[in-house]
């Protein structure tokens, strides 16, 4: 419960520290969230063959902050269409949190 309670302040803290930045489909942020947080999902359900992240709705911000020792520079908020068995339903908010060199530290899914 601390863990979480730190990330969501890492987020809070990282979307005031810095600028929206412009997204495209080709964004190394975006597509390390979605290649990374696809593969965490596939662990937990097998019946999930992709991740559409929806590009109107991502916020991204870069950050000058840390959960404990571990830098956080890049969150990415947004929503993302989860396909099971090849069909997709409602979109999931979505939260992913990029350290030092782009590396994915953390991709969490809620309904909304």
């Amino acid at each position: 419960m601390l863990i979480r309670n730190m990330a969501a302040s890492s987020v809070i803290v990282g979307f005031l520290a810095g600028g929206c930045l412009a997204q495209t489909l080709d964004d190394p942020a975006i597509n390390a969230c979605k290649s990374t947080g696809l593969l965490a999902l596939q662990e937990k359900s097998k019946d999930i063959s992709d991740l559409v992240i929806d590009m109107e709705s991502i916020a991204m911000s870069k950050a000058d902050t840390s959960v404990g020792d571990v830098p956080i520079k890049t969150v990415v908020l947004g929503e993302a269409y989860i396909a099971r068995s090849g069909k997709t339903g409602t979109p999931d908010r979505f939260v992913c949190l990029l350290g030092e060199k782009g590396k994915v530290l953390l991709t969490f899914f809620t309904a909304k």
